[in-house]
């Protein structure tokens, strides 16, 4: 019963994405195909993994896993039910003090399972007018530890305005989610060196920056 009202409310949550926001995939550097895929993207609302799993086919939204926080996810027995039953996320502790288990091991072993991951490598929401907040390293490890596979940039636009901060009731906009070219570690690329260039290929596909350049 539990899986049955999982799977209805997924759908429910899919229909109510498009009728608040009229969600667009824009595939500018990759197709829909059943590849696994680490999609990394910005992050401004806690909305935003869902407008990235809404827009994927259904064959690949079944096989899609966000990553998240699980202090936040894990706060209340609805959050923990919208985190694990609906969406299976990988949830993460992300305070080095008190985790058990390594982060990127936890991605690593949930992409050796056959899923594809959505991630966040600001780390946290970007409530500043900065485009992006610097990158953390665990895309880099995640990307060392799994070299094989496709690491594709998600550039999310408006979201923060359907549910700006200390906002309550959505505000109808129309989002539209980008999907780049996919990065790989080059060999021997230093850390540095790549997480520069995975943020340079994120911001590359926000419009703004499209618009300045």
């Amino acid at each position: 019963m539990r899986r049955a009202a999982a799977g209805a409310m997924r759908a429910a949550i899919v229909l109510l994405a498009h009728a608040i926001t009229a969600v667009r995939g824009i595939f500018q550097g990759i197709a829909p195909e059943p590849v696994q895929r680490v999609y990394f993207a910005n992050h401004a609302s806690h909305g935003d993994f869902v407008l990235i799993w809404t827009v994927l086919p259904p064959r690949l939204r079944q096989v899609t896993r966000p990553v998240a926080g699980a202090d936040y996810w894990l706060a209340s027995r609805l959050r923990r039910f919208i985190g694990r039953e609906l969406f299976d996320a990988v949830l993460i502790d992300r305070n080095p003090a008190t985790r058990s288990a390594d982060p990127v091991t936890e991605m690593a072993l949930a992409l050796d399972a056959g899923a594809s991951l959505i991630v966040f490598p600001e780390g946290t929401r970007n409530m500043t007018e900065a485009p992006l907040l610097p990158f953390k390293s665990g895309l880099y490890h995640l990307a060392k530890a799994r070299p094989g596979v496709d690491l594709v940039p998600v550039w999310i636009d408006n979201l923060n305005r359907v549910m700006p901060k200390g906002g309550i009731i959505p505000i109808p906009l129309i989002c539209t989610v980008t999907f780049g070219a996919p990065l790989h570690l080059e060999p021997e690329e230093p850390k540095q060196a790549f997480v520069d260039r995975a943020q340079a290929a994120l911001l590359a596909l926000s419009p703004k920056h499209g618009e300045t350049a």
